[in-house]
């Protein structure tokens, strides 16, 4: 990392330090814009990353999508593209020096948006690539995302100048080794478009029965290139993307809801509470009535967040 990329990378560690003070995913005042600090290395974590950029200022971080490994530092941003249900562990953290991170959560339409006021080409529909990826930061992107994170110190800037900031952000990202992945995303018809409308309906509806015939209806596709074109963007089969997403779910009313573990089987989609325990224990590491004590219990923190 060069000098100067350093010394900005401690004045945004010195920021998000300053606006929270204890471990979690905080809320700001500017929309779509969360700081992360951890003090400790709290375990994986199961959720669905929504569209957006991700910097790390201070520790590390990696993320598991489908076999995939992401890892990144100071020294990288990470974007993911479209909706993602992704493992995520904090690799490293300490009470003297925590994780710091932000998130910026964006849209298609902001992504359409700097394409049509900006120089940068659409380009040709494209073959569909992963929809999550790490890229080495660059000055400029870090200068606007500071600009951006310190409008926290002028609320009354915010309404102005979020808007001008967020799309010289977006725009960093569109010039930068990955930026045809967003491109892809915003430009109809494209393969990453047509599968962002599968993800989408999936999402709406992972609780019932999908057949494969019916996405590919949606996204105008035979069923084998929308399973390619598919797992090309998720790294896994939209049959393995609704089941991770029903069972960060379930986990999630077990531990809201002092529901029991088959009533909760069948709310999320499930027709046997047998095949719904196996499938939990695989990808939590123990059994729904085990693992829900242990979180509550505080012993192990794994938990959607």
């Amino acid at each position: 990392m060069s000098e100067p990329i350093f010394k900005k990378q401690n004045e945004l560690a010195k920021l998000i330090d300053r606006h929270i003070g204890s471990d979690g995913v905080h809320e700001t005042a500017i929309p779509s814009l969360f700081f992360i600090r951890q003090s400790n290395d709290i375990g994986p974590r199961h959720k669905v990353y929504k569209p957006s950029l991700c910097i790390v200022v201070q520790g590390a971080k990696e993320n598991l999508l489908g076999q995939e490994r992401f890892r990144y530092g100071p020294s990288d941003y990470l974007v993911t593209s479209v909706d993602l249900p992704v493992t995520g562990q904090i690799m490293e953290a300490s009470s003297d020096v925590p994780y710091l991170a932000l998130k910026l959560e964006f849209t298609p339409d902001q992504i359409l948006e700097v394409l049509r006021e900006s120089n940068i080409q659409a380009g040709p529909k494209e073959n569909a690539k992963r929809g999550m990826f790490v890229s080495r930061i660059e000055a400029p992107l870090l200068d606007a995302v500071i600009r951006l994170a310190s409008l926290l110190d002028k609320p009354e800037d915010i309404p102005v100048l979020v808007p001008l900031f967020t799309k010289e952000i977006l725009y960093r990202v569109l010039q930068g080794h990955h930026g045809s992945v967003l491109k892809q995303t915003a430009i109809a018809g494209s393969s990453t478009n047509q599968v962002r409308d599968v993800i989408d309906y999936i999402m709406k509806n992972y609780e019932k029965s999908i057949r494969i015939e019916e996405l590919a209806e949606i996204a105008n596709m035979s069923e084998s290139t929308l399973h390619r074109h598919f797992k090309e963007v998720t790294a896994m089969s939209p049959i393995q993307f609704q089941k991770q997403l029903r069972l960060q779910e379930a986990r999630r009313l077990l531990l809201s809801d002092s529901t029991d573990a088959t009533d909760v089987a069948f709310r999320v989609g499930y027709e046997s509470p047998s095949q719904f325990s196996r499938e939990y224990s695989r990808m939590f590491g123990f059994p729904p009535r085990e693992d829900i004590k242990r979180l509550r219990n505080g012993s192990d923190q794994r938990v959607n967040g």
